[in-house]
């Protein structure tokens, strides 16, 4: 005998019109939570505005020491290289000239590379978000797919194992993930590339750049991915452990539907909530932790381009990055703030 299919229960916490009726004035609710967002984000990208000048100020160090380094220069040819800086001038007013120039979408000229920081950030970005959205695209794959088996099966041998190996990767520090890497893929096996994006060597054309630059790829992204998917491997699971005794799986399972679309139709897709939170809060973390990547790599990316800056000091360039990388978190967290909102009904109606 089988059962009415209108008789399986409904997901945990699903909003219904007979248990979760809309609030009156729900959309003016929607529209004061949003509000309130919104109005967090932009406290936020004030309070970074703010900090991107002060921050690399506290730390110290001379531009003018570091860029004189190598060259023999005068005392006056130094006062007059501060002049053309801007350096001499009062704090303040260094201060009035930045907030102008942010408000204006004016991030400067690097003092080493001597061209618009806008610029330089534009030309990076490609590198940085080839690299970061292929990493972030695999990790989220394997790491789904690996804490939804592992917590299925929780105790078992494949579960132990993944575990295990996501609690050391995702504790492993990036830069000596990195040179391990590279001493077994590079150094050893001689299988790919350490530096840079593209070979020099490498002949004109689209399809030789194209797969000159995947060769380079598979190293950095090897590294990105191993840390991050980790961290899917552990939220997945512990969502599926949360799910996987609902009373709606088990009115499933009473049903004599089979343990893996029970776990593929009914489980995996409430489980995925926390996990779609976390893609977006990574979405901007994922940028601003290519840094250490895109060093021990030679990336030709947002990552480097804020390591050089900070050896100058390159104070222009460091502003701008740093403003880049936390108006990237920031909208990410907001964005995955709105988006889990709208997608449990649990959250929306509390």
């Amino acid at each position: 005998m089988t059962m009415d299919p209108s008789l399986v229960a409904e997901p945990a916490g699903s909003a219904t019109h007979d248990t979760h009726p809309n609030p009156p004035h729900g959309g003016r609710g929607e529209g004061r939570y949003l509000l309130g967002k919104l109005g967090g984000a932009a406290i936020s990208l004030v309070m970074v505005v703010f900090s991107a000048f002060f921050l690399f100020r506290i730390l110290g160090g001379d531009p003018v020491d570091a860029l004189t380094r190598d060259v023999p220069t005068s005392p006056a040819e130094r006062a007059a290289l501060r002049h053309t800086l801007g350096l001499d001038q009062p704090l303040p007013l260094q201060f009035l000239d930045y907030l102008k120039g942010v408000l204006t979408g004016d991030l400067g000229d690097s003092y080493q590379y001597q061209q618009s920081v806008t610029s330089l950030i534009a030309e990076r970005l490609g590198a940085t978000v080839l690299l970061t959205g292929t990493a972030l695209v695999i990790a989220a794959a394997l790491g789904l797919w690996i804490g939804t088996r592992a917590g299925w099966h929780r105790g078992s041998r494949f579960d132990k194992v993944q575990v295990g190996v996501s609690l050391t990767l995702w504790s492993a520090p990036t830069f000596w993930f990195g040179m391990i890497i590279i001493m077994v893929f590079a150094r050893y096996l001689g299988l790919f590339p350490i530096n840079g994006m593209v070979s020099p060597h490498t002949p004109p054309g689209f399809w030789p750049q194209t797969i000159d630059t995947l060769h380079h790829l598979v190293l950095p992204v090897l590294t990105m991915t191993a840390v991050i998917y980790a961290q899917y491997v552990l939220v997945m699971r512990s969502s599926i452990l949360e799910e996987k005794d609902g009373d709606y799986l088990v009115t499933a399972r009473a049903k004599g539907l089979r343990d893996d679309v029970v776990r593929r139709r009914h489980a995996v897709p409430n489980a995925l909530l926390p996990t779609v939170t976390l893609v977006f809060l990574q979405l901007g973390g994922v940028v601003g932790g290519a840094i250490l990547t895109e060093t021990v790599f030679s990336w030709p990316g947002l990552g480097l381009l804020a390591y050089q800056a900070l050896k100058i000091p390159d104070l222009p360039l460091l502003q701008g990055t740093f403003l880049f990388f936390s108006t990237a978190v920031i909208l990410a967290n907001t964005a995955a703030d709105i988006v889990y909102r709208f997608l449990d009904p649990r959250v929306r109606h509390a």
